[in-house]
């Protein structure tokens, strides 16, 4: 055993982004040892920092006819009745207070002229209810995050990647990771963790997300024993760049329709109007997203492989003013927003699914518990836009409240040895061989496989040919991950490695899940199963390890205020 560091805490919270930043605020005003993990640069990576569109909450203070109540038919109809509409009903309750929380950290937003935070409208939603900071309201809100964790009491480590959890008796007792910086295993012991890693995005060739974003949570969480929810829903955002080549891979705010934003063919066609004429560019993101990516199958997409995203009718000090991160992102790339159209298709944007929570985000495992994207149930069958800040702030600040009072309660276990030697045979297993296979070389065989087979469109044989895919990648391909002339600080091949073998994993549920549900809902689309079918799947798919296989499970939906049509 390469043990180089153990350190004992109350409360372990993986995850440097939006959710677990609010988690360690929150877990921190209970007189509990709080430490926080992150695999970047605290408050640099992640998704979060990223976002620009904005924050969903029913204030009411452009459109007065809005409150919760809407907000909670917008959230569960825009996914579709998957929802577990509990968790909705906190999400929409609680979102006020949180938003409150931010301003009083520190946090500025857009201002009415009464002086009242500004609202947007974004996607799926009945009114202006996003409110923002520009189109940098991520930036804005992680910086203010990063800034009160670190005026508490929180112990905190970056650069450092949780390859695994431990647990006694079916209990969480801790976990063990690799600091990059130096090459060193660290382990933690804990007496509740949060899982608060983020989404999967990266799973795919073509994706909005950083490169932290392999659904290494869920993917700890369900070695653990704790159970998945709706992992086949995995949303691609309408609006990531194709052209030119140094904007490729940037995400277009969805503030730019809703700030009137128009989507073009190749024709010039505005053709939202043959899939949602009511709604046009401002329709849910599964129906956009299917939308331009019929445009582009059928011909009538650009010569880049995208369609026209265009904002240019809009007065240009109206732009400068709305949109003055996404206008000199894209200057820098050689394209005037203020004069041309953009070329847009979607992106690998978000995991619907993941960890499946409670009111108190407790997982199936005793003192794990989950919030932000690697959490699942909130959301169902598709994220309404906008609604994601929101989740992370009102179930992070949950979870630090809950996982704070249960380690105060029931005190930290004594580790397993025997799980501790193996994690650390894991995480050096690429490093101690003489040859193999190379992890990126196999991550990209991985993302090609799951773009093309579990993405925007699924079909039984292309879900089943990557099932059969992953499953050699698991068993020929990552046992003999090797990393060439290793040295120890910042490896970032050993990192790869480590990444891949969350990958596959992943990879193989999200597809056994896809494959499972023989309709079309939301973000999973059929072409073999196009409709919508409510006589027989208006339930979730449970995901769980059992005598070391994926077990697969359909619960029907709780219904609690709301019922299908």
């Amino acid at each position: 055993m390469q043990i180089h560091e153990a350190f004992c805490t109350d409360v372990l919270v993986i995850g440097g982004g939006g959710a677990g930043a609010r988690a360690a605020i929150e877990a921190s005003r209970y007189g509990v040892d709080v430490t926080l993990v992150a695999d970047c640069l605290f408050g640099k990576g992640g998704l979060t920092v990223t976002g620009m569109g904005g924050f969903n909450v029913a204030l009411g203070n452009v459109d007065r006819g809005d409150n919760w109540e809407v907000h909670f038919n917008d959230t569960v109809r825009g996914g579709f009745f998957l929802n577990n509409q509990k968790l909705a009903e906190i999400l929409v309750k609680e979102a006020p207070d949180r938003i409150y929380d931010l301003e009083d950290f520190g946090m500025t937003f857009n201002r009415t002229e009464e002086g009242k935070i500004g609202q947007r409208i974004e996607s799926g939603s009945t009114y202006h209810r996003t409110c923002l900071s520009e189109d940098r309201t991520g930036h804005e809100m992680m910086s203010t995050l990063v800034n009160e964790v670190l005026r508490r009491d929180v112990r905190i480590f970056e650069e450092t990647f949780v390859s695994g959890l431990l647990t006694n008796n079916g209990q969480i007792a801790g976990a063990v990771s690799l600091d990059f910086k130096h090459g060193n295993i660290i382990l933690f012991r804990a007496g509740a963790v949060v899982i608060a890693t983020g989404g999967s995005g990266r799973l795919f060739r073509v994706t909005s997300n950083p490169v932290e974003s392999i659904g290494a949570g869920m993917a700890m969480a369900f070695q653990a024993g704790a159970e998945l929810i709706d992992m086949e829903m995995t949303q691609f955002h309408p609006t990531g760049m194709v052209y030119p080549e140094s904007a490729k891979g940037i995400l277009v705010s969805e503030g730019v329709r809703g700030d009137g934003g128009i989507l073009l063919n190749k024709n010039k066609e505005r053709f939202m109007t043959r899939f949602d004429s009511k709604k046009m560019e401002l329709s849910t993101r599964d129906v956009v997203s299917r939308a331009i990516h019929t445009e582009i199958k059928e011909g009538r997409g650009t010569e880049h492989g995208g369609v026209y995203l265009d904002i240019s009718h809009v007065p240009a000090s109206e732009i400068e003013r709305k949109l003055p991160t996404m206008l000199a992102q894209l200057l820098r790339a050689g394209v005037d927003i203020r004069k041309e159209p953009m070329e847009v298709a979607p992106t690998g944007h978000f995991h619907c699914g993941g960890v499946k929570i409670d009111e108190k985000t407790r997982s199936s495992v005793p003192g794990l518990f989950a919030c932000g994207e690697g959490a699942g149930g909130v959301h169902g069958a598709n994220r309404l836009g906008a609604n994601s800040f929101p989740t992370l702030q009102v179930f992070g600040a949950r979870a630090g409240k809950f996982t704070a009072e249960y380690a105060a309660r029931n005190g930290k276990r004594e580790v397993d040895y025997n799980q501790v030697e193996r994690e650390c045979e894991k995480i050096l297993q690429p490093i101690k061989q003489d040859k193999g296979v190379s992890p990126i070389l196999v991550r990209k065989k991985i993302q090609s496989l799951m773009q093309d087979n579990v993405g925007i469109v699924r079909n039984r044989q292309g879900l089943e040919s990557a099932i059969h895919q992953l499953k050699e990648i698991k068993a020929k391909e990552v046992p003999k991950l090797y990393v060439k002339n290793h040295h120890n600080k910042y490896d970032l091949e050993w990192i790869e490695a480590l990444r891949v073998q969350k990958m596959v994993e992943l990879g193989l549920i999200i597809a056994k899940a896809a494959l499972l549900r023989t309709e079309s809902r939301g973000v999973h689309f059929r072409e073999d199963y196009p409709q919508s079918d409510n006589g027989n799947w208006l339930k979730n798919i449970i995901v769980k390890l059992e005598n070391g296989e994926v077990s697969l499970r359909s619960q029907p939906i709780v219904i609690t205020l709301l019922r299908p049509n």
